[in-house]
């Protein structure tokens, strides 16, 4: 029977040999039915690649706390029974997370749709036009709702986004002094996350009452607001607002969307920035996670935002286009100078949430948030009405009730009598929560659990009722006035829309996209299976441990694993993208040698060629950043590294590096490099960003790491999703493990080895995006340690066979010492602009029109081109791109030549449109035929981009960031 590995690595043990071969390392000798020959070439090339002094014989597996490897019915059946292991209760806890109705179409035609689930960050942006209107949308949604000018393409979670606003008031305020005043009817999750955040960087934190009429202190650079509160209170804050605004300080208002259709916006109020998070328009709770966060800023605040902000600029026919702006806000670039460490988004969740504005329309939404409000309040009333104390009289779907010594116990009897998760404030005060999903059933029983009527006859609401809210803060003004809010009611319409969209982009289901430092592998249908089962979907991230037993049980086992492939002793799932578990394990660092009574430790050794995070995480870890030189083969330099580590001994407190590095190879010198950082009495942080070229072959804590991130979207298979969803679990040795993250609301404090973290919270939910760990779990149970080690050795020799067959045509820029590369190889494109006028866009435009996503261009060198095939990719597909690359350069050559002008040839105008060839006179030298069809098999299946080379300064220009009106594409 075939297995899960081989319907996963596509390149068969014939398409090896072949490979090996090519590259020298076969071993000449006819291969064997079970393929063993071609194993042993394999295991030759993969000794010549990894240093010896780290290569992790197969033996070593043989007592693997992995299983052997499922099938993948097997698979599923287990996941059945941790779903089994799961109640999914009526949820009424509330603090940011509702029960929510996610529409069918959206369910089947985004989340569990690959053509938007395996898109890439749209880098390209020509063949990104679909998802790029999608977020256009989402942030036309988020500005609309929050009255404020721009927003964002999404944050990483509600809490994040507060500390993001906080860093951003910070830089912003004209304040000097280092205060930030927190609501103290925030959520306790974001409170936690603020302390994390600012203890780093020296920030003071002080709680007031504001609702309560506390005072402002006389200096601050900031304010932030929950609206409305973690009770449910709804209160007009613009007093406040303006008494920031005197002090020379920014406000932040941290607000719920829905509720927003009804009551006055933020930026109505005199707000600066609003963040939140979309979950409760069709995102469903998974435990936590993945939802997107939102940001949104008053007018000119723009440059100052962080995550990505989509744009519309113009094409080259001058046609309007969408685009990634302000590029170089990108915090990969900006580094150490950086303000921010995210360098993603929630791009799948925030496009499940604009569609769900987009059916409802702005009708619909407000008619669902009425229908909480009306039965939030008709539960107030009847709570009132047997006696109860409630505790605000304006609210909209929270209310709060005192019960003086009986809230456990009330607690209590609604989730064991009735199946009601309650929130449980203190030992006298209940908290209650109504969502989209709560019928007037659930109030009753609610309603009787506190003495209310045992029967009751139950009539209609009012129409237009607007339950508590205060007249004073409804709101006004008009929202989601954009035609595409308005056009889409009928499911036809809207099946139809999202195919449009999904048509006029590129993922993974049309073809490979080569992205060097990404790892866009196949994400298979059977790991992404379970994610939409009630079980896992419906989970509150804050129920009860008698709830979520299937699900500790899941994250229990998926850490145990990942610190087996890591050679780590404690993992911690909470991070929810690759920056945060960077941040994670810094902070872990910084916590170590605080406990060590080190507070002097505080540089952090980051050599040239590392990724872009590594230094903006080091500085909001409140580290110094010094950066280490590499040599002329792309390796750190052992003596500017010895030299930076005696200039700093007495203050070193980490070095960061990429392994295998960041140029695709493996350096020889690895532990050397660890054990002079241990020698100085510094960690070491190895960034998880390759572990797909070292799974099964060597381990980040045998090679001297003391801490690592992982990116589970990358090496383990949870889809990229367009730019999001991540997951960045942070793996620590034992002497790490008490400082990485925990959560004031974590079901357990206990995690698999039998660890207790301590550390703060670095995501609003205990486990991060907890929802999407079915997916990693179903991947390493389904591959097991052999097939993981053989993706491994798959993913090396397709890297090697392209850069071997290339190497004649584009140099490859850096090799190990027996010039082999690792899992990815840069081709150098210098020398071809030098000597045809051809740059490395106008080759990975051309790509486009070869029906191919280009590689990553310009990182970490600029004027390159860095290539990952991925173990996923079959050798057709392989062949496919080596032709179209080998095509290219003959274009190039050709152009040199004379036989086209160096300003009008196939490169410097792709891609091409559809209607670019056919509309009017065709004018080039080159014939339709070279520009859309230049190799022949394109005829049969080609992908038309849908706009022409955009351009990129026009958009910075003229920053627009909404939807453009429908006359624009006229």
């Amino acid at each position: 029977m075939v297995s899960f590995a081989d319907r996963h690595i596509g390149i068969t043990s014939s398409d090896q040999d072949r490979m090996l071969s090519a590259l020298g390392a076969s071993t000449g000798s006819a291969t064997q039915e079970d393929g063993s020959s071609t194993q042993d070439a394999l295991e030759s090339l993969m000794r010549q690649a990894v240093p010896g002094s780290i290569y992790t014989d197969p033996s070593a597996n043989e007592d693997s706390v992995i299983p052997v490897a499922a099938s993948e019915a097997e698979a599923l059946a287990e996941l059945r029974a941790l779903a089994a292991c799961n109640t999914v209760n009526t949820p009424m806890i509330g603090l940011g997370y509702y029960g929510t109705i996610t529409p069918s179409v959206i369910q089947r035609n985004v989340l569990e749709n690959p053509s938007w689930y395996t898109a890439y960050t749209p880098y390209q942006p020509e063949i990104s036009q679909g998802r790029l209107e999608a977020l256009i949308n989402f942030q036309t949604m988020v500005a609309d709702l929050t009255g404020l000018s721009t927003a964002n393409a999404s944050m990483l979670d509600e809490s994040t986004a507060v500390a993001e606003g906080m860093l951003l008031a910070r830089r912003a305020s004209r304040a000097t002094t280092n205060v930030f005043v927190v609501d103290a009817g925030a959520f306790p999750q974001t409170k936690a996350l603020l302390h994390t955040r600012a203890e780093a960087l020296g920030i003071e934190l002080l709680e007031r009452d504001l609702a309560g009429g506390a005072e402002l202190p006389a200096e601050l650079f900031g304010v932030f607001v929950q609206y409305p509160a973690a009770s449910g209170r709804i209160w007009d804050p613009s007093a406040v607002i303006e008494a920031a605004h005197l002090a020379g300080g920014l406000a932040i208002v941290a607000a719920d969307l829905l509720a927003l259709t009804l009551i006055a916006s933020p930026g109505s109020l005199g707000a600066d920035v609003a963040v939140g998070t979309t979950q409760r328009f069709g995102v469903p709770m998974g435990f936590g996670g993945p939802h997107a966060g939102y940001m949104a800023v008053r007018s000119g605040l723009e440059r100052q935002l962080p995550g990505r902000l989509v744009g519309v600029s113009v094409d080259a026919d001058g046609k309007p286009a969408y685009r990634l702006s302000l590029q170089t806000r990108e915090q990969h670039i900006r580094r150490e100078k950086a303000t921010s460490n995210i360098c993603t988004a929630q791009v799948l969740l925030a496009v499940m949430a604009a569609m769900y504005a987009v059916y409802h329309g702005p009708d619909g939404l407000r008619a669902i948030a009425s229908g909480v409000a009306q039965r939030a309040a008709l539960l107030r009333d009847w709570l009132v009405e047997a006696g109860v104390e409630v505790a605000h009289e304006a609210f909209f779907d929270t209310i709060e009730v005192r019960v003086p010594g009986r809230a456990a116990e009330i607690v209590g009897r609604a989730h064991d009598d009735a199946g009601i998760l309650l929130r449980q404030v203190d030992a006298d005060t209940i908290g209650i929560s109504v969502d989209e999903t709560t019928d007037i059933t659930t109030l009753h029983r609610v309603a009787v659990l506190f003495g209310g009527q045992q029967e009751r006859v139950f009539g209609l609401f009012g129409a237009g009722s607007t339950g508590a809210l205060p007249e004073g803060l409804l709101r006004q003004d008009e929202y989601l006035t954009h035609p595409v809010f308005h056009v889409h009611r009928s499911e036809t319409a809207m099946m139809r829309y999202l195919k449009c969209l999904a048509d006029r982009d590129y993922a993974l289901d049309r073809g490979m996209i080569p992205l060097g430092s990404c790892t866009m592998k196949l994400n298979a249908a059977t790991e992404m299976a379970a994610i939409t089962w009630p079980e896992f979907a419906g989970i509150h991230p804050f129920a009860p441990a008698s709830d979520v037993g299937g699900y500790l049980q899941l994250i229990d086992q998926l850490e145990a694993w990942l610190a087996e492939v890591t050679g780590y002793d404690a993992v911690s799932l909470q991070p929810n993208a690759g920056s945060q578990g960077e941040l994670a394990g810094l902070l872990a660092i910084r916590g170590y040698h605080l406990a060590n009574g080190d507070e002097q430790r505080t540089v952090c050794l980051i050599p040239s060629s590392a990724h872009g995070t590594n230094a903006a995480s080091a500085v909001l870890a409140g580290m110094k950043v010094v950066v280490v030189a590499c040599d002329d083969l792309g390796n750190v330099d052992l003596d500017d590294l010895r030299a930076k580590i005696a200039a700093n001994a007495d203050e070193l407190a980490a070095l960061m590096i990429t392994y295998p590095s960041t140029h695709g190879v493996y350096e020889q010198d690895v532990v050397e490099i660890t054990s002079a950082v241990h020698e100085a009495g510094g960690q070491v942080y190895v960034d998880g960003a390759n572990l797909n070229a070292l799974l099964g072959f060597a381990r980040f804590g045998d090679l001297g790491g003391d801490v690592s991130h992982l990116n589970l979207h990358k090496t383990f298979a949870i889809p990229h999703g367009g730019g999001g969803p991540g997951v960045g679990p942070v793996a620590a040795k034992a002497h790490l493990a008490p400082h990485l993250p925990s959560h004031p609301l974590a079901q357990s404090d206990v995690h698999a080895g039998g660890f207790t973290f301590a550390g703060g919270p670095v995501s609003a939910a205990p486990y991060g995006s907890a929802g999407i760990l079915p997916i990693s779990w179903a991947y390493v149970r389904m591959m097991g340690a052999a097939g993981l080690r053989d993706a491994t050795a798959a993913a090396v020799l397709s890297a090697n066979y392209i850069a071997e067959r290339l190497r004649g045509h584009y140099p490859v820029l850096y090799t190990g010492e027996n010039g082999r590369v690792a899992h990815e190889c840069i081709l150098d494109l210098r020398p071809l602009k030098e000597a045809t006028g051809i740059s490395v866009d106008d080759v990975a435009k051309r790509l486009i029109d070869f029906g191919f996503h280009a590689p990553t261009m310009s990182f970490p060198v600029a004027g390159t081109l860095m290539v990952e095939p991925t173990e996923s990719e079959d050798l057709g597909e392989i062949e496919r791109f080596i032709e179209a690359m080998i095509m290219i350069k003959a274009e190039a050559d050709a152009t040199a030549e004379g036989r086209w002008p160096a300003d009008d040839n196939p490169l410097v105008n792709a891609p091409h449109t559809a209607v670019s060839l056919i509309a009017g006179e065709w004018t080039h030298p080159y014939t339709r035929e070279e520009a859309a069809y230049p190799v022949h098999a394109l005829i049969a299946g080609k992908y038309w981009p849908p706009v022409r080379r955009i351009d990129q300064a026009y958009g910075d220009r003229n920053l627009v960031c909404a939807c453009p009106p429908v006359e624009a594409f006229a």
